[in-house]
């Protein structure tokens, strides 16, 4: 049996965030397509101040968010 590869990058932190903040990432991802078009750090520091989450874990939702 192989092992499963490590997550690494954003992904590596939706456990915790979804454990911590009682909210699927989906949930996430809705909050900042709703937040329209705005840089990455618009969208950390929004998350921070409207919604009480850590820099990491809002710089990693971004992050996802904003990959494609």
């Amino acid at each position: 049996m192989a092992d499963q590869p490590k997550i690494q990058g954003p992904a590596s932190y939706f456990p915790s965030i979804e454990k911590k903040y009682g909210q699927p990432i989906e949930h996430w991802m809705t909050v900042l397509r709703a937040a329209g078009p705005k840089k990455h750090m618009e969208l950390v520091a929004m998350l921070k101040a409207d919604h009480g989450l850590g820099h990491g874990h809002a710089n990693a939702l971004v992050a996802w968010h904003l990959k494609d």
